[in-house]
């Protein structure tokens, strides 16, 4: 057993083989609001790592929305909803979500990290008055972290569920797994899956998935947080997107990204299973809800997004033009439609790399590798904004010029 000096060694040795190995996350300090171009080191860069899809976290009216709930609601509720810390605003706010995604009902939570591992123990650990019963959830290869610890926490908790990994995005493998698992007789069957794969940028093929689970008498349950604000028409997400707009039994997002960029999650689908959640689930029955400012910004940021489609627009017209124009540079993306763009670059250190030069060139990326994404498939992934102007695009690009040339990435 190692003594608390040793235990300390082992973990300074361990940053530094990090940092030896050039997969050492560091972070740099950014001396101004979330925006297009922000400052860093007193000098104005261009932002393509931010989650800030349409420019909401320093909009004027999300802002002044974020202040009047501090001012007529304070800073917090100081306990969890179910004993002194429900506010009107916090029923409007999950009301205005789940009509935005197509839902009936929602329920907020700290973050959607806390609301995937809600849902999943908070419907399978009861037994609805029933004995000797298997649950059984299928989750895509590349399901975000929240999910995977979400199934592995319900797993724990109700050790009568069982979970079975479909490779990515494939129908027919999915198709296969439900048709083979037909007479096992599972009380619960859940299809779980990112509305769009963080690190690729991709879509779930959500017309397939719907087809399939209603076929075998399954929930759909979807993330979609890098697709709430961003995806469709009206920015209402991977299911607006593909033509299936309110068939999705159930959505989780969150607010920390395209809706605001400041924090909190939600739930969303029958009311009757939101109900449930309400009583059952621990995050949500152990934890204080968003502060009252955050909530106002939400509210506000659904307000835009519901009476103007500019920011929507103007995010897809930006995706369409970087996506073209870094291939006519000679780099190699993930083709799709979604402002997460991933440049690929094969190894870690190449990765890290570039995106230091890339900095000091006036470009903010990160470089992503190993266990984020598969070996070998180490990139970075750039992130449009409607914050961005032709102008500020065209400055990161020309520094991808550069840089690219110089490490040899392009001709």
């Amino acid at each position: 057993m190692a003594t608390i000096h040793e235990l300390y060694a082992l973990i300074a040795r361990e940053i530094e083989q990090i940092k030896a190995s050039k997969t050492y996350k560091f972070e740099v300090p950014i001396e101004s609001e979330q925006d297009g171009v922000v400052r860093v080191d007193g000098r104005e860069v261009v932002m393509l790592a931010s989650n800030n899809y349409l420019g909401l976290s320093n909009h004027p009216k999300v802002k002044e929305a974020a202040l009047r709930g501090l001012r007529e609601y304070g800073y917090g509720l100081a306990s969890v909803r179910f004993i002194c810390g429900t506010q009107k605003i916090h029923l409007e706010l999950e009301q205005k979500i789940a009509e935005f995604v197509g839902c009936e009902d929602a329920v907020l939570h700290s973050s959607c990290f806390a609301a995937n591992e809600a849902f999943f123990a908070g419907l399978l650990a009861n037994d609805f008055g029933l004995a000797n019963y298997r649950d059984v959830i299928y989750s895509d290869q590349l399901n975000h972290a929240s999910i995977i610890d979400g199934i592995r926490l319900c797993r724990i908790i109700a050790r009568t569920t069982e979970a079975k990994v479909y490779p990515h995005r494939n129908v027919a493998q999915l198709r296969e797994m439900l048709e083979a698992d037909e007479k096992e007789g599972y009380r619960i069957k859940i299809i779980a899956t990112d509305g769009v794969f963080s690190m690729e940028g991709d879509l779930a093929p959500l017309p397939e998935l719907i087809a399939l689970a209603r076929r075998h008498n399954a929930l759909l349950f979807v993330d979609d947080s890098h697709a709430t604000g961003v995806l469709g028409p009206r920015g209402r997400g991977t299911a607006e997107a593909l033509g299936v707009f309110g068939q999705v039994d159930v959505i989780t997002g969150t607010f920390g990204k395209a809706l605001g960029g400041a924090c909190g999650g939600f739930i969303a689908g029958k009311r009757e299973l939101i109900e449930l959640l309400r009583q059952k689930s621990r995050p949500y029955t152990f934890s204080n809800t968003m502060p009252p400012a955050v909530v106002m910004g939400s509210i506000e940021a659904l307000n835009i997004l519901m009476t103007d489609t500019s920011l929507v627009e103007r995010l897809h017209e930006n995706t369409a033009y970087f996506r073209r124009e870094i291939k006519n540079l000679g780099y190699t993306i993930l083709e799709g439609t979604h402002p997460i763009v991933p440049i690929m670059l094969g190894e870690a250190a190449l990765a890290m790399d570039m995106s230091v030069e890339l900095l000091k060139e006036g470009v903010y990326i990160k470089g992503l590798w190993y266990p984020v994404v598969p070996k070998g498939e180490a990139r970075l992934r750039a992130q449009i904004s409607a914050a961005h102007t032709r102008e500020h695009l065209d400055r990161a690009l020309d520094a991808f010029r550069k840089v690219g040339r110089r490490f040899g990435v392009i001709p």
